[in-house]
């Protein structure tokens, strides 16, 4: 194992630890931002990057912005994630998971892991057989399994509530939603806000997914390359991050940007500049913790459906309060809910 030079940030990372393992060929990075609050949570991503220093990048954005999540979710844990360079040739999955277990098992319990892109429960079954780190699995008459549904619930909710106060409508029936990527999550989504009556204009790299929701919910297709620039009432980012920068945000057509995607913001201006035009942002760290909090829950054993359901309902009136918070103190909402995040992992640090 060997740390790459890490580039300045403004928050520096605890703990930042690469593993090769040539056998398996796995070649992965776990970012560990955050301990203040307890053991470092955030799952684990599996992406082509072009070289280490973007699996880095990324990995170190992913750590601090699950810090953020978890404190503005009150969750007990800290903030970590880990990165996967997905192999150039093909490999036995089994052989590299089992490899990725073993390099979360040498945290020694201040590291746990889950699913997240490009990464399923079976891959985490194969973890588990490595380390009891990890979570995001099915549990036999328990509860457990793909946080998926869980996180499109929290951003659904988020969706609702910013309809409702900042578009000063009673209800999402009408609702004009893009939503740019239909994964997991992406497709989640749209399910919910077709059955509230949504109006739904969709895409995706893959253009099967997109064929489906048009079969399935009548949903309007639009090029991947030019859903951020739909006339909708709400903007929904829901595959890779920093799709939000300089050049995107002046040809935004969207009231209300609410998403799934991590670190959608290329930059910190960018949250200024979303403000500056009159759009809501609501930070992608505080409307998609639904995941975390069932993942957490899962691993505590705390976790029933109907509570962490409950649970991740909150996520709505949070969103509430950070509107209201904004436009009392006449500050941007990215602004905002950073400050609020680090607040409580600071309040962490001094009583904890």
């Amino acid at each position: 194992m060997r740390a790459p030079v890490l580039e300045q940030d403004k928050s520096t990372p605890e703990c930042v630890r690469w593993v090769h393992d040539e056998a398996s060929g796995l070649r992965a990075i776990v970012a560990i931002h955050s301990t203040k609050r307890g053991p470092a949570f955030g799952g684990c991503r599996m992406w082509h990057y072009p070289d280490e220093s973007a699996a880095q990048r990324d990995a170190l954005r992913l750590a601090e912005g699950m810090s953020l999540k978890n404190a503005l979710a009150d969750l007990p844990f800290g903030g970590g994630k880990a990165v996967i360079m997905a192999p150039q040739e093909k490999r036995e999955r089994g052989m590299l998971f089992s490899a990725f277990g073993r390099f979360v098992e040498s945290f020694n319990g201040q590291y746990i892991t889950a699913e997240d892109v490009g990464v399923t429960t079976d891959d985490m079954r194969i973890v588990r057989e490595q380390t009891r780190n990890v979570s995001g699995l099915p549990r036999a008459g328990g509860f457990g399994g793909d946080p998926s549904p869980m996180t499109a619930l929290g951003v659904y909710a988020s969706i609702e509530q910013a309809v409702r106060k900042h578009l000063r409508r009673p209800a999402l029936a009408g609702t004009t939603v893009a939503v740019q990527g239909l994964g997991a999550v992406g497709a989640a989504l749209c399910e919910l806000l077709h059955a509230a009556g949504c109006k739904l204009v969709v895409a995706d790299i893959n253009p099967g997914r997109v064929e489906q929701m048009r079969q399935r919910l009548g949903a309007q297709s639009a090029d991947a390359g030019e859903i951020l620039t739909v006339a909708a009432d709400v903007l929904a980012p829901c595959a890779l991050g920093a799709v939000l920068d300089h050049a995107s945000i002046p040809t935004l057509h969207a009231a209300i940007v609410a998403g799934a995607a991590n670190n959608q913001l290329a930059s910190a201006e960018d949250g200024e500049r979303l403000h500056a035009r009159g759009i809501l942002y609501l930070p992608d760290f505080l409307v998609n913790a639904g995941g975390i909090i069932s993942v957490a829950r899962e691993f505590i054993g705390s976790g029933e459906k109907e509570a962490v359901r409950s649970e991740v309902l909150l996520i709505g009136r949070r969103v509430a309060e950070l509107m209201e918070r904004s436009e009392a103190e006449s500050i941007s909402t990215a602004r905002l809910a950073e400050q609020w995040a680090r607040s409580k992992v600071n309040a962490q640090r001094e009583h904890g």
